[in-house]
């Protein structure tokens, strides 16, 4: 019997993203001029002076919160005083301008309380940084603005999804459009939105059964008239929000229709307008024009694809971005996010990242980097869920300000260890057995033998499979028989 020289030798730290390390080489799309923007479009230093003269009230309030030194993560009553005080505005100004450098990235929470974020430091300089945000403040209008209180929670849904077809109808209109025909758009849009869910108002339903029963058409027909006249309220009221914060963001301006006089044919159009009960009309400002070509030009780059990303759900765009290097998958992201409401985009990434597929759980996380500060809320959410807690910590942290090389520290071991096998099972799945051979070298414990213990310790449903896999890819075959015995004392339920 020979003896064998211990080869469990100390491994190096995690990298702060393993999984970009499973990912094949990017598919040659091949190269495309770089568009222009509309004819009359502001340079982009013009843009971002209209952006800054927008914001002004933010950057105050995320400068008072830096010299503060620590200002609370949620602005409480007294924080909002004292602000009020220093800054010279009302307390209803200090929330707003509060949230609107949220959004933005002027300001970053961290262990409780509130921290300058990197923006507000590029802010004087970086015309560029100035823009993201402004776009980031436009993604989050409704965040920025939120519904009214008595507003149905479902109707508010269908209007933030219906938003990006107005915008949308306003960019290619080059011009003002009228209110009436964003309503009309509107209204088709939430129609189509409520056939593709196979959606039969409740209401409806019972109304006809109860006539049917009785034989009173008449009564359906008063029902549904009835019925149909409160959608439309609703919508309008709605639209006027929509309208209201759009504006208030600086994307858009509402104002009363020209008239050349009560006489000749202008007049007469102008007195059905008056009958219809809204004269008015919108039109993009400079910043909103550019910002809503910007998105319809990445929805044309991405229409592009072979594999049609855009159109897909979440998880079949992630898988259709698992053959690229960061930088072209962050562009289909960007696409991907474009041709949708933010609100429901993070949501259905957030429900990819909760199948059974490490890769997409980790793509899903990246393509979250790319929504930012939106998506805040929901990623915070699902942190006590056992699957995405650490991508989530990960995600904060670095959200936060944390250096993505020391976001890691943001993890407990275990959360740690959880990750690393989660990764593993990605690279087991999609990638090579020489990928997963040097996975091992992001492991966080300094040995083979510690790496196993806690691997078995810490309960991932893929376990086993990591295990063996990497047994079988493993060259050294004294490493590979421990990690195929760890492997079997797990499918055991041994120590």
């Amino acid at each position: 019997m020979t003896s064998r020289t211990p080869r469990d030798s100390r491994l190096r730290l995690v990298r702060n993203r393993p999984m970009a390390t499973a990912r094949r080489p990017a598919v040659n799309r091949g190269s495309r001029p770089a568009p222009r923007p509309p004819e009359g479009t502001p340079p982009p230093s013009e843009l971002a002076r209209q952006a800054r003269a927008g914001l002004t009230g933010a950057v105050a309030i995320a400068h008072w919160a830096a010299a503060e030194h620590g200002a609370p993560g949620a602005l409480s009553d007294e924080a909002a005083a004292r602000a009020t005080e220093a800054l010279g505005v009302s307390e209803r100004e200090v929330r707003t301008d509060w949230d609107r450098a949220r959004l933005i990235g002027l300001i970053e929470h961290h262990a409780g309380t509130t921290r300058p974020g990197w923006r507000l430091q590029a802010w004087d300089r970086d015309d560029s940084a100035v823009l993201r945000g402004w776009v980031a403040l436009l993604d989050a209008w409704s965040l920025a603005c939120p519904a009214p209180e008595t507003a149905e929670p479902t109707a508010v849904a269908e209007v933030v999804e219906a938003v990006p077809q107005l915008l949308s109808l306003l960019q290619l209109s080059a011009g003002p459009v009228p209110i009436s025909t964003l309503l009309d758009m509107l209204r088709q849009r939430v129609a189509e939105l409520r056939t593709e869910r196979c959606e039969v108002p409740q209401e409806v339903t019972e109304d006809r059964e109860h006539a049917e029963g009785a034989g009173d058409a008449g009564g359906t027909a008063s029902a549904d008239d009835a019925k149909d006249a409160e959608d439309a309220a609703t919508l309008e009221g709605l639209l006027d929000w929509a309208l209201d914060a759009l504006s208030s963001v600086g994307a858009l301006t509402v104002r009363e229709e020209p008239q050349d006089g009560p006489e000749g044919p202008e007049g007469a159009g102008s007195a059905a307008d008056d009958a219809k009960g809204d004269r008015r009309e919108a039109e993009l400002t400079a910043l909103g024009n550019w910002a809503v070509w910007v998105k319809l030009e990445q929805i044309c780059v991405a229409a592009q694809s072979p594999a049609g990303n855009i159109e897909q759900h979440a998880a079949d765009m992630l898988r259709g971005c698992a053959g690229l290097t960061p930088g072209p998958a962050r562009a289909e992201y960007r696409a991907w996010l474009a041709a949708r409401p933010v609100g429901s985009a993070v949501v259905e990434l957030i429900d990819a990242a909760r199948g059974d597929d490490a890769l997409l759980r980790g793509l899903a996380f990246e393509a979250l980097r790319v929504v930012g500060a939106p998506a805040e809320p929901n990623v915070r959410a699902v942190v006590d869920e056992s699957c995405l807690r650490p991508y989530a910590l990960l995600w904060l942290a670095e959200h936060e300000g944390a250096d993505p090389d020391e976001a890691l520290d943001a993890l407990t071991r275990e959360e740690a260890t959880w990750l690393w096998v989660d990764t593993a099972a990605a690279i087991s799945d999609h990638g090579e057995g020489p990928l997963l051979v040097r996975h091992l070298e992001s492991a966080v414990q300094g040995t083979v033998p510690a790496l196993l213990a806690e691997v078995r310790a810490v309960g991932h449903p893929r376990t086993v499979q990591v295990l063996v896999a990497l047994a079988a890819a493993h060259p050294d075959p004294a490493l590979a028989k421990a990690v195929r015995r760890a492997a079997f004392q797990v499918h055991t339920g041994g120590a």
